[in-house]
């Protein structure tokens, strides 16, 4: 990246000078500024995506492909030199885009004010590579016959219409016209990032040139905020009207996007969206495969990123409890090089961590082989989009050969033969318990060597009823908590029942909740 002076976004395919934005504009508030208001700020905390617009990104194979996000949490001046397209950039009333043309016919918009949203969300489907026709299986009503995957509009809410003209509208569209320029672009590679400085009375944005001058600044500047997906950040300044003197662009800084998966593990940069990691990961964490679609809406997937779920320290951040039950680590970066620390070691208390004011997350490395056998429990009050009331994970290896995963294969831990295993290792991450995510060492320490029996589990059940400190919020009570520990365990042998249950099956793993983080 080089630096560049007087910042522009290609917005709609028309260049627009970005002016001095500082760190606190967001990107909805730019571009209403601009005329084009069919984006609305709704919750302006990324839970309804009335906000919603589409920007060009790397495909990770030299392409493009156009990824929806809220543009109500995100700064502005993070799209210096980048690509954005609003609804009205889709097309008008003269000539719709198909999207909005099936969404019109299928009465699939009544007051308007969230349909822009719907529209870039659903777009983004439209467009997304891979995406052909299907049979869906009987029963499964998330995935159209076209290919389409409901999922991709978790993140947006209907209070008036209702979603199945919404559905029907999005199960109607087929293949993009050759001829479409925004299908044309994903064959172009995506715009790269600019290093760039504006300013405002409010603050300062900067994003680096290097990954050597982010440490720079951020030694400098240690109370500068790091803003990545600014699915945190973002809501700060909305709901509460925070500023930050200097904010730090690092979303794009290549040494924090990094991604391998080999015999010596697995390493996540810090930088990449959760989209981006399940994309990349395809399956080989299933735990994390897990994880993901009850991480908010992939509106916020789209945004969010593991630096900034661990950077916050937060007690009910939803990634924490499974890579503490994976074991992970993370590399920390300053001026004065790098280190690494256990994930299990890094939180100290609530919202504080090992980590110096001059340090940055860099990466979070998963030891592989992962436990075969593993499952992540959300308990919450909606399905999707919402907060953890409680968050648990495990991942358990037993000595009789167990194989599969509850979550994500179907396959449980019973072998048949007649004969319980004992437990070899098991890891219990938990959050929403405690001032900080944490090991369930006392349940953990109960099973292991013990045999994978339900007499055994229901003893630790009472002790991972113990863990932690729960406390009574709005969320849920603490005694509800406490139930709810104690029954996840006991959920979780019932999805993988020991090989001391002969011809057991697995009924399913399930998911008891899911949602925003």
């Amino acid at each position: 990246m080089e630096p560049q002076t007087r910042p522009w976004v290609a917005v709609n395919g028309r260049t627009r000078e970005l002016g001095e934005v500082g760190g606190h504009v967001t990107l909805l508030e730019w571009l209403r500024g601009l005329g084009l208001t069919g984006g609305k700020e709704g919750c302006a905390e990324g839970e309804c995506g009335a906000c919603a617009v589409l920007v060009a990104r790397d495909d990770g194979q030299n392409g493009t492909h156009w990824v929806a996000i809220n543009s109500c949490l995100v700064p502005a001046a993070a799209f210096d030199r980048q690509q954005v397209v609003t609804a009205e950039g889709l097309g008008g009333p003269g000539q719709l885009h198909p999207v909005q043309r099936e969404m019109a016919d299928r009465g699939g918009s009544q007051c308007g004010y969230c349909t822009p949203g719907f529209i870039c969300s659903m777009a983004a489907e439209y467009y997304r590579a891979g995406r052909r026709a299907v049979v869906p299986e009987a029963g499964e009503h998330e995935h159209g016959p076209n290919g389409f995957d409901l999922h991709a509009l978790s993140g947006n809410l209907c209070r008036c219409t209702g979603y199945r003209p919404i559905r029907d509208a999005a199960y109607a569209l087929g293949k993009p016209d050759a001829g479409d320029p925004l299908l044309a672009r994903l064959g172009e590679r995506a715009p790269a990032p600019a290093a760039t400085t504006t300013s405002s009375a409010q603050g300062r944005y900067v994003r680096p040139a290097s990954f050597a001058e982010a440490l720079e600044l951020r030694a400098a500047y240690p109370d500068a905020r790091l803003v990545a997906g600014s699915t945190d950040w973002g809501v700060e300044l909305n709901v509460r009207h925070a500023r930050a003197a200097l904010t730090i662009g690092i979303d794009r800084i290549e040494e924090l996007r990094e991604f391998s998966a080999g015999p010596g593990g697995i390493d996540l940069g810090a930088a990449l969206s959760l989209s981006e990691i399940e994309a990349r990961l395809a399956g080989r964490v299933p735990l994390l495969a897990e994880v993901f679609p009850q991480f908010a809406s992939r509106l916020i997937r789209n945004g969010a990123t593991l630096g900034g779920n661990l950077g916050t320290a937060s007690p009910i951040g939803d990634t924490p409890p499974a890579l503490l039950a994976l074991d992970a680590s993370l590399v920390l970066a300053s001026v004065a090089g790098e280190r690494e620390v256990r994930l299990a070691d890094y939180f100290t208390g609530y919202r504080q961590s090992v980590r110096r004011p001059d340090e940055l997350i860099k990466t979070v490395r998963i030891p592989v082989p992962v436990a075969p056998v593993s499952a992540f429990h959300k308990i919450a009050k909606r399905r999707f989009d919402d907060i953890s009331s409680v968050a648990i994970a495990y991942a358990l290896r037993l000595d009789g050969g167990a194989s599969g995963n509850s979550g994500a294969s179907g396959n449980g831990a019973a072998s048949g033969n007649g004969a319980a295993s004992r437990v070899a290792e098991i890891r219990i991450g938990l959050g929403g318990v405690a001032a900080t995510p944490l090991r369930a060492l006392a349940a953990e320490e109960a099973l292991t060597g013990q045999p994978w029996t339900a007499e055994a589990v229901a003893a630790a059940a009472e002790e991972l009823a113990r863990a932690g400190t729960p406390m009574s919020d709005h969320r849920a009570s603490a005694g509800y908590r406490t139930a709810m520990l104690r029954n996840s365990l006991l959920k979780f042998y019932a999805q993988n029942p020991g090989a001391g249950n002969p011809g057991a099956g697995n009924p399913g793993a399930g998911n008891p909740g899911g949602g925003r983080s």
